[in-house]
């Protein structure tokens, strides 16, 4: 097995994790993000789900067969992974350890249950929750990107208020009314988790110690 229990040596890199429930509007601002901090990492999930038009496999994420995915996940290969709306998801153990451990920040756009997991190795990393102005503005949003049939989107309706009542177990949420707004959160989130002292004591060990701070182990 490839997962490990906690960690909780001395990380360079930071975990951020955002989940939204479909239509939030998570990716606009993970990219507005990520365009913004060409610093952060973008971590691609495999997936079972069948590429959207103009997704590219490797991109946005690694599309895989569900043999594949049963195969890698028995070898532990995943650090999470979930069954959601009827297709699988995971993310690569190997691929965020290895990128933390460079001291890069990594950022995963996953579900409630994938931050969960997340949490349960890596307790330093950041959750973010982006919540919709309303459930009809969610609904009106799903509808209005026309890439889901009537029935998948109402499944996602369903699907919404169990998502949106784990936002309490996130140390943020964002109300993404604004799009504009939204993101400058999203950002001061970033910045302010960088200024932590664990974070600035690992990357500027030798300072730290010359001002006879106490430095992480």
């Amino acid at each position: 097995m490839l997962r490990t229990q906690s960690i909780i040596y001395p990380i360079l890199g930071n975990i951020f994790v955002v989940s939204a429930p479909s239509g939030a509007g998570k990716s606009t601002l993970v990219n507005n993000l990520l365009q913004q901090d060409k610093s952060i990492k973008l971590s691609v999930s495999h997936t079972t789900r069948p590429p959207r038009t103009n997704e590219k496999n490797g991109q946005e994420y690694h599309f895989m067969t569900l043999e594949a995915f049963h195969a890698r996940r028995n070898q532990g290969e995943f650090l999470e992974y979930a069954k959601v709306h009827s297709n699988y998801y995971g993310t690569s153990y190997l691929t965020v350890n290895e990128i933390i451990r460079s001291g890069e920040d990594i950022l995963l756009e996953i579900d409630w249950q994938g931050a969960r997991k997340i949490k349960e190795v890596f307790p330093h990393a950041v959750g973010i929750f982006i919540l919709p102005p309303s459930i009809s503005i969610l609904e009106e949003r799903l509808r209005k990107r026309g890439q889901d049939k009537r029935e998948v989107i109402n499944h996602r309706m369903l699907a919404a208020k169990s998502e949106i009542s784990h936002a309490p177990e996130f140390e943020y949420v964002i109300l993404n009314e604004d799009i504009s707004s939204a993101s400058s959160e999203l950002i001061a989130i970033v910045k302010a988790t960088r200024c932590r002292f664990p974070n600035k004591a690992v990357r500027n060990l030798s300072l730290f110690t010359q001002l006879g701070m106490n430095t992480p182990t």
